[in-house]
Order: C-alpha cells, then sequence, then structure tokens
C-alpha cells in the first residue's frame, strides 16, 4: 500500500512539474536560466525551504 501511494505522489509530482513548460515554454526557459545564476546558498536556503513547507503541509494534511 505504501509504495502505491508513493508511487502516485510520483506521478502527481511529474504532472505538476509539466504544467509549466507545457503551458509557456519561454518562461519557464527564463526560470531555469535565472535558476543557474543564483549562488549555491540562496539554492539550499530555497531547497529547504520548499521541503520544510511541504512536510509541514503534508503533517497538517493528515
Amino acid at each position: 500500500m505504501a509504495w502505491q501511494e508513493l508511487l502516485r505522489a510520483l506521478c502527481l509530482m511529474l504532472i505538476i512539474e509539466g504544467l509549466l513548460p507545457f503551458a509557456a515554454p519561454g518562461r519557464w526557459r527564463e526560470a531555469a536560466l535565472t535558476a543557474t545564476r543564483i549562488n549555491d546558498r540562496s539554492l539550499r536556503l530555497i531547497g529547504f525551504t520548499m521541503l520544510a513547507a511541504g512536510a509541514l503541509l503534508l503533517n497538517l494534511s493528515r
């Protein structure tokens, strides 16, 4: 059962990640280029913030 939920979560993530390049490929490309100019420390902070927010929301949704 847990593997099925993990697979569903992965599929949902892929759908959400694919929305922007499908709907606005030019803006997605600009965002990707902007991300290459951000320093490592800032990217780590952004990544940690996203992880924490996701874990918090997941915990609150149960």
